[in-house]
């Protein structure tokens, strides 16, 4: 049962041995003074906010991005993005949470409300002047781009709709599709199923929440849990027959997988179950095809293409599958960036005294993708937000790794983004 356990620090912060690399890695520190740094904001400020203990008056530990990239490089294995987290929550609790980082974490609801009229959704979300009136009332950034709802519906309903079309199979895996392929880009799911079924298999989407991850972002650790808790009770029953669930977006099946567990202190049998049936779908594939079991049957794309790793795909401490297996594509000239962040962070790039702190951080990658020359057009990344993010920094479309192996398959275009079978 889940308690407000979640304010303690856990055993990592007495490891930290105050080397200082973690802030040497920091793409926040690295563009503004506003945040110290992760050693800092973490293990140091967090033995002033221990229990029993008055709250410490550093709030920097807010300009924290949760990029967890001093995670990545921390030699003692401190866990320095979840004591900042967890300070996040308790700083939360305490002064509690303004209307706009409310909003944000409820990514779920404003998905559904906007797809009840997606055409007045879009006009009322997308035109200046509400983007203006967005910034000054709610402190929302005009300058980050919002997606845009389906005019076609989202994709369950597509799902729905298509089902006397679907494979029928006794090899069968389950989609967790995520809030961002839900409401603002049912083509990633399309993409995701039509490279399932190419492969043999029976695709099953079941009811599902979002992840919990921006409420957990935003300081919201007691809603965050409920959410978790509602995908356990959804998704249980699947994990018990043993079915694999595999997600398109990096910061959920995180999130799934380990975040919402640790961060939320929630470890009975049927959390822990369903953390060892979630996979990333290019981890998932990876494994396909290490047995043989994978189609290559892979057309040619002559296409240079820059690829950008998120930070959350990283934190899955797996390599990178998507690079793995798009470099199967003949044709296809990868370009890996090796930026520490795209700076979008989830809903911190959204925020408007932080988003030029987001820009920052992500102008080494804008910059290596428009060093790649002028032959490039698009980009390709795993999470939504940075994609969106990419988008806006360069100027030019980005698409996820599944969009491109659809497409090397011939069953989906890549600049309409439509299904090219159905």
């Amino acid at each position: 049962m889940h308690t407000n356990s979640w304010l303690s620090v856990g055993p990592s912060l007495d490891e930290c041995i105050k080397c200082n690399i973690c802030t040497s890695y920091c793409p926040v520190a690295a563009v503004t003074d506003l945040f110290p740094g992760p050693k800092y904001a973490g293990p140091q400020a967090q033995r002033f906010r221990e229990n029993g203990q008055p709250m410490s008056p550093d709030h920097s530990v807010d300009y924290c991005s949760g990029c967890r990239v001093c995670n990545e490089v921390c030699p003692s294995g401190v866990k320095i993005a979840e004591l900042n987290a967890r300070a996040r929550a308790q700083i939360a609790k305490e002064n509690g949470i303004p209307l706009r980082n409310k909003l944000l974490g409820r990514n779920e609801l404003l998905g559904k409300m906007g797809g009840v009229a997606p055409g007045l959704a879009n006009f009322g979300m997308q035109n200046s002047l509400s983007r203006f009136a967005a910034e000054k009332v709610f402190g929302i950034a005009r300058g980050a781009k919002l997606p845009a709802w389906p005019k076609d519906g989202n994709f369950g309903k597509w799902f729905e709709r298509s089902q006397a079309q679907r494979l029928k199979s006794e090899k069968k895996v389950v989609y967790y599709h995520g809030c961002g392929t839900m409401y603002y880009e049912p083509y990633i799911g399309q993409a995701t199923v039509a490279v399932l079924e190419h492969n043999g298999f029976e695709v099953i989407v079941p009811p599902q929440n979002c992840c919990g991850l921006p409420l957990l972002s935003n300081g919201e650790f007691d809603e965050a849990a409920k959410y978790h808790q509602n995908n356990i009770n959804k998704l249980s029953s699947y994990v018990q027959d043993g079915y694999q669930i595999v997600g398109t977006t990096p910061s959920c099946t995180l999130t799934l997988k380990e975040e919402a567990p640790e961060l939320l202190d929630m470890h009975s049998k049927e959390a822990h179950d369903l953390k060892m049936a979630v996979w990333d779908i290019f981890e998932w594939i990876r494994e396909l095809h290490a047995a043989g079991d994978l189609k290559t049957d892979f057309r040619r794309i002559e296409m240079v293409l820059p690829y950008h790793a998120p930070c959350q795909y990283r934190a899955h401490r797996i390599g990178k599958p998507s690079l793995d297996m798009m470099a199967l594509i003949p044709g296809l000239d990868l370009r890996e960036s090796h930026a520490r962040c795209c700076g979008s962070a989830g809903t911190y790039g959204y925020k408007q005294e932080k988003h030029q702190i987001a820009m920052d951080v992500g102008a080494d990658l804008f910059s290596f993708v428009k060093a790649q020359g002028p032959d490039v057009h698009m980009t390709a990344c795993d999470t939504e937000t940075c994609r969106w993010q990419i988008e806006v920094g360069t100027q030019m479309p980005s698409r996820h790794p599944i969009e491109i192996v659809a497409a090397a398959y011939g069953l989906y275009d890549l600049e309409t983004r439509q299904l090219l079978i159905e």
